[in-house]
């Protein structure tokens, strides 16, 4: 019981702390290129993650797991951040969590496929409601009124969606037995650098305006959204079955939405309240471990 609690204290923590970095991912766009921020973010949680390796005395992982490092790294942080951070430029904050956040569906299909994960009805019923929760937020007609450009971010995003789940189950299959100390370090490093080969490309040269917000834009999201909850991220995946560990997170989108009414002035609209519910609901019913 104590075990469940925390598992669930450690969920709440990291959906709160990532639902807020969505707010700051998009006003960060203020201050610097999408791809600069990206790479100075990522930047910041590598070298706070080396340090946690070096103190902590783990030491470097066997040379055999370094190619396998070097695809979750390009996976989940230089492929889904270049894609989220330049459909932020098109995308409101929330709208754009809501759709990374189906990284669940694809979690739990590609677990089914190659980890041969049963999914029971009671939790079939809980990815019903929640990804039913993302389509109804998203809106009925919300194609009819949006430009190429939007069209296209959303894309970028689902894209990013996939990335991500992909890496769930490639470390799952390949990284498990590794510390998720070691795991988060060199996945972020190796990230990073396919992160900063992008904008020094697309943005090399251009301004960045520092102040104590874009500052601190770049450490919270360095250092808490990284370093702290990428770690978490992994102990979970590693510690429960896809669904499980997943599914929860369709709470972030939640709290993106709701931060971005509250900070950043975004609508929330009667179809959001609905698809909020449908969320919740979904996140209870895949968190049941009978039926």
């Amino acid at each position: 019981m104590k075990q469940k609690s925390m598992q669930w204290i450690l969920i709440l923590l990291i959906t709160l702390i990532w639902g807020y970095s969505w707010i700051l991912m998009k006003d960060a766009l203020r201050y610097m290129g999408p791809q600069t921020f990206s790479a100075l973010r990522f930047v910041t949680g590598a070298v706070v993650m080396m340090c946690i390796v070096w103190l902590s005395r783990i030491g470097r992982p066997p040379r055999s797991a370094i190619p396998h490092l070097v695809v979750v790294g390009i996976l989940q942080t230089s492929v889904v951040f270049t894609l989220v951070m330049y459909a932020l430029n098109f995308i409101d904050a929330g709208k754009s969590s809501l759709l990374l956040y189906s990284m669940p569906l694809w979690s739990g299909l590609f677990a089914a496929i190659f980890l041969k994960e049963p999914i029971s009805p009671v939790r079939s019923g809980g990815i019903v409601f929640g990804i039913t929760g993302l389509l109804i937020v998203m809106g009925a007609d919300a194609l009819s009124h949006q430009t190429a450009d939007v069209i296209i971010g959303e894309l970028l995003i689902v894209l990013s969606a996939v990335s991500w789940g992909a890496s769930n189950i490639y470390y799952r299959l390949k990284l498990g037995h590794l510390s998720k100390f070691q795991v988060n370090a060199y996945q972020m490093l190796f990230g990073t650098i396919g992160i900063a080969l992008v904008a020094w490309v697309a943005e090399g040269g251009e301004p960045i305006v520092w102040s104590v917000e874009s500052i601190y834009y770049v450490a919270f999201t360095g250092v808490l959204a990284s370093a702290l909850c990428f770690t978490v991220w992994f102990m979970l995946i590693g510690n429960l079955d896809m669904v499980s560990a997943t599914m929860p997170s369709l709470l972030v989108p939640v709290f993106g939405l709701y931060f971005g009414w509250l900070l950043l002035g975004e609508v929330v609209t009667i179809s959001v309240m609905i698809g909020s519910v449908l969320i919740l609901n979904g996140v209870f019913l895949s968190s049941l471990r009978k039926g």
